[in-house]
């Protein structure tokens, strides 16, 4: 666990070195890891918007060997496949799943399932889109939409905007805003921030649930 705190952390320096040690295998190296993210319900701890933002970040630096619009391409490709792919394991395997235990304990926390079936009854099928900003959720709104049998024609349009919007804003950002002095100099921070700017809906929704709705 403290070695991937220390990842996420310091991802920036961590895919310096895949891409000063793969060279262009560092493309794969992107692309699984937000497929893995996006598309396995039980990974949902790996790095996205940071590793997004790092990866720009990146570009920008090394831009003779790291094309910008290739590694936003392969990555947006690896998001949409990635949701496609929870979908469908919620759609054909979700309810098996959800009762699924290794060593003792549930892989898929039913709180963290409580919480999405919140985000979908607050925003419908725009919790595709909106979901890809917020850790966790990103990976498990695809799985509940399967469960729930969504319309694969509304899932496959949210995916595909929510991909967009995410790959390419975040991939940007760190693009034109990473070689910033005080952002490259003090990256774990930024990333910190993003985590919490990241998780403010989620905190939001429980203070605003806790402490101002009236019960009935």
């Amino acid at each position: 666990m403290l070695e991937l705190i220390d990842f996420i952390l310091h991802i920036d320096a961590h895919l310096a070195e895949f891409l000063a040690d793969y060279g262009i295998w560092f493309y794969a190296i992107v692309f699984l890891i937000i497929f893995v993210e996006t598309g396995l319900v039980v990974m949902p701890f790996l790095p996205g918007d940071s590793l997004l933002f790092a990866t720009g970040m990146l570009a920008a630096q090394y831009s003779e060997s790291l094309n910008i619009w290739l590694v936003i391409g392969l990555m947006l490709i690896a998001a949409i496949l990635g949701d496609a792919l929870n979908y469908t394991i919620g759609r054909d395997f979700g309810n098996r799943m959800l009762n699924l235990k290794i060593f003792g304990k549930k892989p898929i926390k039913p709180e963290h399932i409580e919480k999405t079936h919140e985000f979908y009854a607050k925003y419908g099928s725009k919790t595709i889109v909106i979901a890809r900003f917020v850790p966790i959720v990103r990976t498990l709104a695809p799985f509940v939409a399967g469960i729930g049998k969504m319309e694969y024609k509304t899932f496959f349009k949210y995916n595909v905007i929510g991909g967009i919007v995410w790959v390419v804003g975040l991939t940007l950002a760190g693009f034109f805003l990473g070689n910033i002095p005080i952002i490259k100099d003090n990256f774990s921070k930024v990333v910190l921030i993003i985590i919490v700017l990241s998780v403010l809906p989620i905190i939001y929704s429980f203070i605003k649930e806790k402490f101002f709705t009236k019960k009935a």
